[in-house]
This record gives C-alpha cells, structure tokens and sequence, in this order.
C-alpha cells in the first residue's frame, strides 16, 4: 500500500468532529502588521530548521537536508507582502503546506538545484519533489526542556511528600470522623503513596459543625491541593494545528512522500511522524494520556493536538544554544520593530533514534 494510502485509511477512522478532511481549510485571513513578537518567533522558527538543516547535512552519510518551505523574510508592513501572502495561500490550496525540509538520498540529490528549492514555483520542481523519503515540519519553543522537566519533578515531588505527610495527619488524627462522615474515604486514603498520588481523587468536603470537623475539611482540601498540583498535565508538547493538518494531507496526497514534525528546544530535539500523530488522533481512548486537544491562547484560539514530548522520538539529546542580537527592522510607513535574531548553534543527533523515526539509514 502507498504511504498516502495508509494516511487516507487512518483519516477515514478520525471524528469528523476532530478533523473533518472533507471539508476545505478555512480562509485565512491576511494580517494588516507585523509586531515584535512575531518577527522575533519567526526568527526563532527560521533558527531551529536552520540547527536541523545543518545536524542532518554535516553529519548524514546517506540523506541531503534541503530547503523547500516558503521561508521569505517578508512581514505584514512590508512592500510586496500582500502578494507573496495571497500567492501563498493559492498555493495551499493546490499543493497544500510545503514542510520546510526534504530528505532526499544523496545519489537523487540535485546539484544544479542546491540546497535551498524554496523559491522555486510548485511546477518547476514537481517531479523532484516526488523523489524525496521525508518532508519536515520544523517548530521551535523557547524552553529549556531539561531544566522545564527538573522543575515539574521538583513540584511533584514536594507535593507528594507533602500529600503522605497530611494523609498520615488525617489517618492518626481523625478517623473517627471519617468513620462517621465518609468511610469510604480511609481505603482511598489508606491506598495513597508516591505511585496512586498520580491517579487518586475524591469529592472535597465542606465540614464546618465542630472545631475537628473543621481541622479535618482543611486537611482534606490541603490535600486535595497537592494531589491536583501533581495530577496537572504539565508537559512540554508538539502541538500542530488542526487546520495545519489538513494542509499537510493535501501535500502528502499531492507528492506521496511521508512527513515528520519536528520539535526543536533550546537543549534537546524530538520528532514524530505525521502517520503517528493521525494514529493517536483516531484513537479516542488516548485522548487525555498519549493526547490533548484544546484551543491554543498563545495562537489565536485555534485548535491544537498537542501530543507530550516524552511520547516522541528524542532526536538530540544535546543542542548548544545560539547566539542572539537586537536587530531595528523599519517598516514602509517609517513604523519601528525592535526583535531578537538568533545564529550558531548545534544538534548532536542521536543516529540510532533518527533511524527509528524516519526508517533511513542516517
């Protein structure tokens, strides 16, 4: 079967109520400017496809890492933005989203072409594109994921001890009451330590008819507390958007060539494959453990599938940060930005785990 087969065989079994692959992407709408913020995210994005552009080209004894995504320095501002955003979103229509970097092997590399396509028209490298084994969807984040992990173990780990301590507290002190009240709250009580802390709940009394009955319903909201804090989801996520899914089945259906999102941290890479993210997706009873689908603040609302770090492939487990600057950008009508760019860097990748993902030999 066809890699773009296999997709359409897992959209058919994802709710329509997820993703509906029938119905057309929504029109974009054309923004009016460009802020700081935007143009130093972009900076950022531009960064972590470059550290991966370079890790695959400077390492890699069998693939070539090419530039193939629209990757024009134009803002909402600038003259000439209007076009190369209306020609973008024709584009989408036709081919759908182009991911920002194709792997090719190296004896179906084009020298002529070189190792930026990306101002190339669809038509002119239609068939070359074809002839790629993976097209990837570079994100960035701007965390330090060790040190975000360390952080949400330390909590865990605080709140944890401090859950045994009021469990023990409750069970020598007011068992009694809880034997009159809610008995059923002993065994729950009884089974709770460093494991069930993750898993166990219960309803929150409101106890205020005697001074002990009141030093119990504080306990057991402290405790509650702390089982909340280490029961929140608290992960560092790849997180594409649901419209950006449905961009990327046109592209798949238009080339047939499998395609991988990648996450790029300031201290570590991970990837999964756009067939596993489907795979999660038609699986209701993931949702919530292996997924999450909500609407994204930092983007505009939108709906996002954002799928925990630690349930993707490690792709480097060692990045080097870039070295960063201020840099004036003035806009037609003489309007200011001030933004970061960012340049250096590396990826040590991880041959082995890049293999796994991608099924080629690295």
């Amino acid at each position: 079967m066809e890699y773009k087969d296999i997709i359409n065989s897992i959209c058919f079994n994802i709710h329509t109520a997820v993703i509906d692959f029938n119905k057309p992407r929504s029109v974009a709408s054309m923004p009016t400017q460009a802020s700081s913020e935007f143009i130093t995210n972009k900076q950022q994005g531009d960064w972590a496809e470059d550290v991966l552009f370079r890790a695959i080209n400077e390492n890699s004894k069998n693939m070539v890492a090419v530039r193939y995504g629209k990757s024009d320095d134009l803002v909402a501002g600038d003259k000439g933005f209007e076009k190369f955003f209306k020609d973008y979103q024709e584009e989408l229509d036709t081919i759908g989203k182009r991911p920002d970097i194709l792997l090719f092997k190296k004896e179906d590399f084009d020298k002529s072409l070189g190792y930026d396509i990306s101002y190339k028209s669809s038509n002119e490298i239609r068939e070359y594109v074809t002839k790629a084994i993976a097209g990837i969807e570079v994100r960035s984040s701007a965390f330090l994921f060790n040190k975000y992990m360390a952080e949400v173990d330390r909590v865990i780990l605080e709140n944890t001890r401090k859950a045994i301590k009021l469990k023990n507290i409750i069970l020598d002190n007011y068992i009694d009451l809880l034997n009159q009240k809610r008995p059923e709250l002993i065994a729950i009580l009884q089974q709770l330590n460093e494991t069930s802390v993750r898993t166990i709940s219960y309803r929150r009394p409101s106890w205020t008819a005697s001074q002990r009955l009141q030093e119990l319903t504080d306990y057991l909201s402290e405790l509650k507390e702390c089982l909340e804090i280490i029961q929140k989801r608290n992960s560092l996520s790849i997180t594409p958007k649901v419209e950006d899914l449905k961009v990327v089945h046109q592209w798949i259906m238009t080339y047939n060539v499998p395609h991988y999102y990648v996450q790029v941290f300031f201290d570590k890479v991970y990837g999964i494959s756009f067939q596993q993210i489907l795979e999660l997706v038609s699986n209701p009873d993931l949702e919530e453990d292996k997924f999450y689908i909500e609407k994204d603040t930092k983007n505009q609302n939108k709906t996002t599938i954002k799928i925990p770090s630690q349930n993707c492939t490690c792709l480097a487990e060692v990045v080097t940060e870039p070295n960063h600057h201020s840099v004036r950008k003035e806009l037609n009508k003489g309007r200011l930005l001030f933004y970061v760019k960012f340049d250096g860097g590396n990826a040590c990748l991880d041959a082995n785990n890049f293999e796994s993902l991608f099924g080629i030999k690295f």
